[in-house]
């Protein structure tokens, strides 16, 4: 008999093929103190920018999304945005953020 091979399964977590989104080589490595310091007012509009040097990333399908400000939670804020046809609430870090 053949020795049984066994083969790992691929990851399909949500961060999988991120690590290295929308990165120019130039800015491989480097932080900007001034997006994680940047502070938004409500309803001031927003799009949604994803860094992949910071561990906690809103979800990828969101990345290029449009929305405006509507509260906050430590940190944090909450972006009003259209996901197909509904109107969602996401909780998003300043660094993800840039203001349109």
């Amino acid at each position: 008999m053949y020795p049984r091979v066994f083969v790992m399964k691929g990851s399909k977590g949500y961060r999988r093929g991120t690590r290295k989104l929308i990165v120019k080589p130039r800015a491989r490595g480097k932080f900007s103190i001034r997006k994680e310091l940047q502070t938004f007012e409500d309803n001031d509009k927003v799009a949604v920018t994803i860094n992949p040097h910071y561990q906690a990333i809103p979800n990828p399908r969101l990345r290029g999304k449009c929305g405006r400000v509507v509260g906050r939670q430590g940190r944090a804020y909450f972006v009003e945005l259209k996901d197909g046809n509904k109107l969602k609430k996401v909780l998003i870090t300043p660094e993800h953020l840039t203001s349109v």
